[in-house]
């Protein structure tokens, strides 16, 4: 099996223009992430107080961390090629948590609209805003006592990194996702304009406290998760040629072609911001599609679940836990080799996949707008 540096490029042009705003070279000295559990890198675990099992985390940190995930995410991957260190989660007050350098308020299962009683995660994008707001709010507050020489510079983010920082966004899944659960496709799509909107005010307080660097993700296939397989495509007429469900699939086209819309209402309305919208979808619909040319072996079967082919997913037994079925005791095991296959457990892709998904956002081949050719900083690739 073909090594997933081969298929890196060596080098990469990192700086972005935009026609209604000043340039990025991502040199930045603080990231602010917001999101789901693309982006969690342990909010969710310690906001809710539990334990994500092994072999959650195995591949890299070798320990679970409260990512989803084998190893690292694509925000892993983007802030070692932006020479920052891994953001901590908010809400993680164990280990000396250091916010130096930025803070990541994502967490597992969020949604963009409000947090209902069922909802997986109280966490929704506006208490994540507003998480962020009080965050800052203290760090102004406290910024005196370390002028003052109380040991805090250290841990703490400068004021102008607030201006200067860069603010990530990767929501929305959870939204379509879980709507499919009670609705119809009609009913998902026609609620598009009213999640954006809720997105939309988000950015727009982000904006007013003096946010100027916004680096927007839409959302992925979702209908190639086996979560969403397993449970809607049971029915070979609703799978596409890749054994996607059509419908979701569809809903994330339409979230994505909305929010794109937005993205460039921001950059017309913000004229002092940079404003940057990154296909992920295209991304992670090409690696399915093409998944032996990058060196994978399975493009939907989960590497740790319960099963077996065709999907090795059981929605009653998570990664890492072992519960009584039937009367018999199954475990969610991992494969042998996570660096075969593009999901890891039914949800979320592996951190083999993860890699391929940010060298391709790094060619800038997929921004709206593209990272520019003509601007003059060279980056390699680090992964």
């Amino acid at each position: 099996m073909a090594t997933k540096n081969t298929i890196l490029p060596i080098l990469t042009l990192f700086s972005i223009f935009l026609p209604l705003a000043t340039s990025i070279d991502f040199n930045y000295p603080a990231v602010f992430n917001f999101g789901d559990s693309n982006s969690d890198t342990g909010e969710l675990t310690v906001g809710l107080g539990f334990f994500l099992d092994p072999p959650n985390g195995q591949h890299y940190f070798k320990t679970s961390t409260g990512r989803f995930c084998d190893g690292r995410l694509i925000i892993d991957f983007l802030m070692d090629e932006m020479d920052l260190p891994f953001l901590n989660a908010y809400l993680d007050s164990v280990g000396l948590p250091n916010f130096r350098k930025g803070c990541n308020f994502a967490a597992a299962g969020s949604t963009i609209r409000p947090a209902t009683p069922t909802s997986v995660s109280p966490f929704s994008f506006g208490v994540q805003v507003a998480q962020f707001l009080r965050f800052k709010a203290r760090v102004l507050e406290l910024l005196p006592e370390v002028c003052a020489g109380k040991k805090l510079s250290k841990y703490l983010p400068e004021k102008d990194y607030f201006e200067k920082g860069l603010y990530m966004f990767d929501v929305g899944q959870n939204d379509l996702a879980g709507a499919f659960y009670s609705k119809s496709l009609d009913q998902i799509l026609a609620s598009i304009p009213a999640i954006l909107v809720e997105f939309e005010t988000g950015i727009q307080k982000l904006y007013d406290q003096g946010a100027r660097n916004f680096w927007i993700h839409n959302t992925g296939p979702l209908g190639c998760l086996p979560q969403n397989v397993a449970k809607f495509g049971t029915d070979p007429s609703q799978l596409d040629e890749l054994g996607c469900v059509s419908q979701h699939n569809q809903a994330s086209k339409l979230f994505n072609l909305q929010l794109h819309a937005l993205c460039r209402k921001f950059q017309g309305q913000f004229s002092d911001a940079n404003v940057t919208y990154v296909d992920i979808f295209t991304i992670k619909y090409n690696l399915i599609a093409n998944y032996s040319r990058y060196g994978f072996e399975q493009p939907i079967m989960a590497c740790c679940g319960y099963g077996g082919p065709p999907l090795n997913y059981d929605s009653r037994v998570s990664c890492g836990q072992t519960k009584i079925l039937n009367g018999t005791s199954v475990t969610a095991k991992g494969c042998p080799d996570s660096t075969e296959y593009v999901i890891w457990d039914g949800i979320h892709y592996t951190e083999a996949a993860n890699q391929y998904v940010s060298s391709q956002i790094l060619t800038g081949k997929y921004s709206d707008p593209p990272f520019s050719d003509k601007m003059p900083f060279l980056l390699n690739l680090k992964f």
